[in-house]
């Protein structure tokens, strides 16, 4: 199996999330007629924070994710990094533009448990 295939499929997961979340705000931007910023709008403030934090945290995962691929890391092992993180960028978004507390929560602790795991498996490999 090319090694690459779970970056593949990372980058195409993501962006369809990340082009999700950048479509929502523009939806509540024009349903809340709100043209520069969050014009003090809670629903605003949350499609935007949304949004940002995935553009905060999966271009990093995806960095980390391309160099264990080129590290040819086995397969299944990026393949669990992949499927988790991914599922904890849903998550977080759920619980972010819902009332979903413990879906934000749950999402959060995946993210940053899968980046500490990831980066700590990429320089044992490096080592």
């Amino acid at each position: 199996m090319d090694n690459f295939i779970w970056f593949y499929a990372f980058v195409a997961f993501n962006a369809a999330l990340l082009l999700l979340l950048a479509m929502n705000v523009s939806r509540v931007r024009m349903r809340e007629r709100v043209a520069h910023g969050d014009g003090g709008n809670i629903t605003m403030k949350a499609a935007i924070r949304a949004h940002g934090n995935g553009i905060e945290f999966v271009p990093i995962f995806g960095l980390v994710i391309l160099a264990l691929c080129m590290n040819q890391t086995p397969n299944n092992w990026v393949a669990g990094l992949v499927i988790a993180f991914s599922v904890g960028r849903v998550l977080h978004a759920i619980g972010m533009l819902t009332t979903a507390m413990q879906a934000r929560r749950m999402g959060a602790g995946l993210t940053f448990s899968l980046m500490l795991a990831a980066t700590v498996l990429l320089i044992v490999e490096l080592v």
